[in-house]
């Protein structure tokens, strides 16, 4: 292998078309539609298994376009994936990024109901007065509490974004969100994390504009 000489403004391209290439070789042709967030997922990763886990809802890319383009806010289940996401983007169509998981009053209702801060942080997500689109690449429980949320309370996110990283309830958790109507993406299997779930805003919002 030898070094590459690459102009730093050069380095993304380069990047993708090396992702396009190694997609052919591997006879992997991704939808038009889904193409460019998982190609982002893979250029953050640089896991090709992504082009065969990740799940899509009708239309899902569209929808989430549609609902930043309305003003719809994010909502993240770490500060990681916080920091990870275009908010300038985001905040040129009136949205905004939340996370609430380091909240002191989120870790005390936790601590007294014996139940995670995602959980909490759900529950405080679900009263924002307006669409809101879950990316969630930490906790299942995250997960499983908007699921019953929906079961139980008729609560109706707009978006979710469901690739959680892990071992413990991981993978059933994404099976709930694939059992809903509720538009979304998720990536099947273990894989995922807080980068994840930026790359996913990202590759959206960058669909919209830098």
């Amino acid at each position: 292998m030898k070094i590459e000489h690459v102009l730093p403004e050069e380095i993304e391209k380069r990047s993708f078309a090396i992702i396009s290439e190694e997609l052919e070789k591997r006879q992997i042709v991704l939808p038009a539609e889904t193409e460019m967030v998982t190609k982002r997922v893979i250029h953050t990763s640089a896991d090709f298994e992504y082009a065969e886990t990740m799940v899509y809802s009708p239309g899902a890319v569209e929808v989430a376009k549609e609902l930043i383009k309305n003003g719809a806010d994010i909502v993240t289940d770490t500060n990681m994936a916080l920091a990870g996401i275009n908010k300038k983007v985001l905040a040129r169509y009136g949205g905004e990024a939340h996370c609430f998981m380091a909240e002191e009053e989120v870790a005390r209702i936790a601590k007294e109901r014996k139940v995670t801060r995602a959980t909490i942080s759900m529950e405080k997500a679900a009263q924002i007065n307006k669409p809101v689109i879950f990316a969630i690449g930490n906790a299942p429980t995250a997960l499983i509490q908007l699921y019953e949320m929906i079961q139980t309370e008729g609560f109706l996110p707009a978006f979710i974004i469901g690739v959680p990283v892990g071992f413990v309830n991981v993978e059933a958790a994404k099976e709930l969100i694939l059992q809903t109507e509720i538009p979304h993406i998720v990536n099947r299997g273990r894989k995922g994390g807080s980068n994840v779930a930026a790359a996913i805003c990202n590759a959206i919002l960058y669909e919209l504009g830098r």
